[in-house]
């Protein structure tokens, strides 16, 4: 019996940039950063990355919203930063500990 590798799929990623440019290469960076997904969920469905420049905060003021769904599920992070980087890193890191979660949960552990 050969150990075969488990292929992961592409996540469909709905991307929005609002009041802002670069919009490629954020683009990319939030495509690469969600594929992280698939380490926690195998079924997930599509992504949608929410971007936004916030004129009330001078420091934190770029925002970002991932939403993830899988079957049945809808897994919703918000985040402030100083980069557009590090608020889709912040909403990431929070969407996988909720896929963990969901994961147990639905395991029993």
């Amino acid at each position: 019996m050969r150990n075969t590798p488990i292929e992961e799929k592409e996540i469909p990623l709905q991307f929005t940039l609002r009041h802002s440019s670069n919009h490629a290469s954020i683009k990319d960076y939030a495509k690469s950063a969600v594929h992280i997904f698939n380490k926690f969920h195998n079924k997930i469905i599509d992504c949608q990355v929410v971007l936004d420049h916030q004129k009330n905060d001078k420091v934190k003021n770029k925002f970002a919203e991932i939403t993830a769904r899988v079957p049945s599920h809808y897994f919703i992070s918000k985040g402030h930063a100083e980069t557009y980087e590090k608020a889709i890193d912040s909403c990431v890191e929070n969407i996988c500990k909720q896929l963990q979660k969901h994961k147990e949960k639905t395991r029993g552990i």
